[in-house]
């Protein structure tokens, strides 16, 4: 993917795969609670799923259906130790993007 420069008249995006898998990211990633988990992973090597519960603040059932749908996309990662399950980001373009996302609507406030 590239970023337009100033003056630019071509797409940002040229191909067609690379739009579709920002689409699915994107989607994956629009619910404010499934941004959350992810301004709680992004920050971490992994976190266990009992960590994410009591620092976003709802059920461990709601939690875990929006750990699984961001698994499912690829946004997430997972791995089992005993009982305890931890996630990692998936795809380390998902760090940029959070960051985007934070320097864009958190940082520029004054």
């Amino acid at each position: 993917m590239r970023v337009r420069g100033e003056g630019a008249s071509e797409p940002l995006i040229t191909n067609e795969e690379d739009i579709h898998v920002a689409s699915r990211a994107l989607k994956a990633m629009a619910h404010p609670l499934r941004l959350k988990i992810l301004c709680i992973v992004g920050g971490r090597t992994e976190v266990c799923v009992q960590e994410i519960v009591e620092q976003a603040g709802t059920s461990q059932s709601n939690i875990s259906q929006h750990l699984s749908i961001m698994r499912e996309k690829g946004i997430l990662a997972f791995r089992k130790d005993a009982n305890k399950v931890y996630y990692r980001l998936g795809d380390a373009r998902v760090v940029k993007l959070i960051e985007s996302l934070l320097d864009t609507f958190c940082r520029s406030r004054v």
